[in-house]
Formats: structure tokens, C-alpha cells, sequence
């Protein structure tokens, strides 16, 4: 009976802090530029996971380069 009872304390506990630290908070505009460092994305300013991740790009894409600034297209709507 009172291995039931603290298993019980236990999960409920372990429950809500589970629940209370799923929280979404939104990102204020003057943050976004700290976000957007190479620093927080994955691998970091790592060069080869930037490559691994292009070669992954353009294997499930079947096509070669796009990646960067400048795209293709005539620009019409």
C-alpha cells in the first residue's frame, strides 16, 4: 500500500515539473539577431557540418547550388 502511495507522490511530482517546464515563450524582435548567430544554429560555425548539410540538401533536392542570397527566377508575380 505504501509503495503505491509513493509511486503515486512520485509520478505527480515528476509530472508537473514535466508540464511546467513546457512553456512557450515568444521571441522578442530585439532578440532575433542574437538567435540568428551561427552560434546557435546546429554545429555552430563548425564548416563541415555546414557542408554535410548542403550535400544533404541537394541529395534530397536533386539539384546543385541555391543555397545561397541571391536565387534564381525571372522575379515575377
Amino acid at each position: 500500500m505504501l509503495y503505491r502511495i509513493k509511486k503515486a507522490t512520485v509520478m505527480a511530482v515528476v509530472l508537473s515539473f514535466a508540464l511546467s517546464s513546457c512553456t512557450i515563450v515568444p521571441v522578442k524582435p530585439w532578440q532575433k539577431g542574437t538567435l540568428a548567430q551561427d552560434i546557435v544554429k546546429f554545429g555552430g560555425p563548425n564548416p563541415m557540418i555546414k557542408k554535410f548539410e548542403e550535400h544533404i540538401y541537394t541529395s534530397k533536392e536533386g539539384t546543385k547550388g541555391g543555397g545561397g542570397v541571391s536565387g534564381g527566377g525571372c522575379g515575377c508575380n
